[in-house]
């Protein structure tokens, strides 16, 4: 991406100041109460101008809503915080915890991509401590029990999960992770592990003995395998393998993303829908499509082509980002995000897709699953009924 045009990647106007710091003027509504306004739409968020219908607003306030892979914390003090022991970048602020308020989200994934075990160890121990610095606020998310409890509640879940599974040296260190709380793990992330291949690597041998060793493992003890990141070969096997439902928390339609390899086939969707799994859509702007422009009804195109490929049944929510987007960050957090991945993942002029860049966003994508003609069954099923359905098949509490 061009490093000169940053005050203009959201339109000048949506700068870092204006969508990141807007959030300090507080909630005009959230959860089930909203501000009404003319002609049957609703404010969700007081500093910002956006209305939604007021059929948008009962479904996301009536149904659970689940975004499976989506930061807690803000992205740009995750990466500018650097090896510094004195500032902790995923701290939730007040400020941003009216953010997360407003989202409309009920349970996040805020899984990232680490190394080895350390790096794991202190990653899910910093998600533990969320829930036990703010009970009042945060609600860890073991079960299908806690998903119907944290709604009720009004507080705000995650489910605890890791974009790859370098930290299982062995089988057994499947068995402890779980005892810590982790409920989700991708395979691999982009390149070769002794599991599996990554999308970008070179080469894709598929999974390897010890993987399906971990595999096996993963359906014993109730952890739900990804492979959102997996090679196609790798991603193929872990359906073969998996004895339960297997993941796409985070990925778009190949076919309709310019043969994107962070994408996935046709032929992996369909033995996703097979293994009983979901497929979580994602807003990254490269994902979706291969040129300009790209906006949140190209988004919209992915939700219609799984659909129509496997039924409604196996599709949700997977935005890949935090609550503002990508966009927005501060420039030296930016160039380092992109340098950690390789030119075939074909980043242009932004990484966010337009109109799904901002911290209100679900009730945008769920305006345009209503404008698109989906039932309200079907957006029930699609903002998080189908994961809900599929981790309660996969956990064993």
């Amino acid at each position: 991406m061009e490093a000169s045009s940053r005050a203009n990647r959201k339109g000048g106007a949506q700068s870092k100041t204006s969508r990141r710091g807007m959030l300090k003027g507080g909630l005009a509504a959230a959860g089930t109460a909203a501000t009404m306004v003319n002609f049957g739409r609703y404010k969700v968020f007081a500093a910002g101008e956006r209305t939604y219908s007021a059929k948008t607003v009962e479904l996301i306030n009536r149904n659970l809503v689940i975004d499976m892979l989506s930061l807690l914390g803000d992205l740009g003090d995750m990466l500018t915080a650097g090896n510094s022991k004195l500032k902790d970048g995923m701290a939730v602020d007040d400020a941003h915890l009216e953010k997360l308020r407003s989202a409309g989200v009920n349970i996040y994934h805020p899984a990232i991509g680490l190394g080895g075990r350390d790096s794991a160890l202190a990653y899910v121990a910093r998600l533990n401590a969320y829930a036990a610095e703010r009970p009042d606020v945060f609600r860890r998310i073991d079960s299908v029990a806690d998903m119907d409890a944290v709604k009720a509640e009004g507080k705000i879940g995650y489910i605890v999960g890791i974009q790859n599974a370098q930290h299982f040296e062995r089988p057994d260190d499947v068995n402890e992770f779980y005892h810590l709380g982790q409920r989700i793990s991708q395979l691999t992330y982009n390149s070769q592990t002794r599991i599996g291949a990554g999308s970008t690597d070179r080469v894709d041998g598929g999974v390897s003995d010890f993987g399906a060793a971990i595999i096996k493992r993963m359906n014993e003890v109730g952890m739900a395998v990804d492979v959102s990141h997996c090679g196609d070969r790798t991603t193929l096997d872990a359906f073969e393998l998996s004895e339960a439902p297997v993941l796409i928390t985070h990925s778009n339609a190949r076919a309709l993303a310019g043969g994107h390899p962070r994408c996935k086939s046709d032929e992996a969707i369909k033995k996703m829908a097979k293994s009983g799994g979901v497929m979580g859509i994602t807003g990254v702007r490269n994902f979706i499509r291969d040129k300009e422009p790209t906006t949140i009804e190209h988004m919209l195109d992915h939700f219609d082509y799984v659909a129509k490929l496997v039924g409604v049944e196996h599709l949700g929510i997977g935005s890949d980002m935090d609550a503002d987007g990508y966009d927005d960050l501060p420039e030296a957090a930016y160039e380092r995000l992109k340098s950690g991945y390789k030119d075939s993942y074909k980043f242009r002029g932004k990484i966010d897709t337009d109109g799904f860049d901002h911290p209100q966003k679900v009730f945008d994508l769920t305006e345009g699953l209503v404008r698109r003609g989906y039932s309200d069954s079907d957006i029930e099923l699609i903002l998080g009924g189908n994961f809900k359905r599929a981790l309660g098949e996969i956990w064993k509490s």
